[in-house]
């Protein structure tokens, strides 16, 4: 009878160490989490997936040259307890974006939910204000 601990001991071993990269997740040590930036632009592409949502938009930078970003969202199941969904942006949707921007200067950001209107409106609709967000969006 004291056979089966070893083979259960084993097997819980094996399942254990086979299930532990279930709960890895990547860090956030690429972006400057030491300021916030707002950005304008046109939705190109809105990416409601698993394990990160993606907004991608066009925006112009100082010299009028459009750059091309592409910011980091949280996952759909806690975006959509805020009101979140697979066509809260359209292409050529008019954002503006509160951002927490790659160190290496590439147009890729994240951000948080806070500080984003969609063709003038706060998103989302029941948030009037900005707050957390850095810098208050700019109003069109």
């Amino acid at each position: 009878m004291k056979n089966w601990r070893l083979p259960t001991v084993l097997a819980y071993t094996v399942l254990f160490a086979v299930s532990l990269p279930l709960f890895a997740h990547h860090g956030n040590a690429s972006y400057d989490y030491e300021k916030k930036y707002t950005l304008s632009g046109t939705v190109t592409e809105w990416i409601w997936a698993n394990p990160h949502s993606w907004l991608k938009f066009d925006s112009k930078d100082d010299k009028g040259e459009v750059k091309h970003w592409v910011i980091e969202a949280g996952n759909p199941a806690d975006m959509a307890r805020q009101g979140w969904s697979h066509n809260t942006f359209k292409p050529g949707d008019e954002v503006t974006v509160t951002v927490t921007l790659a160190k290496n200067g590439q147009p890729i950001g994240r951000f948080s939910g806070k500080g984003i209107t969609i063709n003038g409106k706060p998103f989302p609709p029941e948030s009037n204000d900005n707050a957390g967000s850095g810098q208050a969006a700019p109003k069109p």
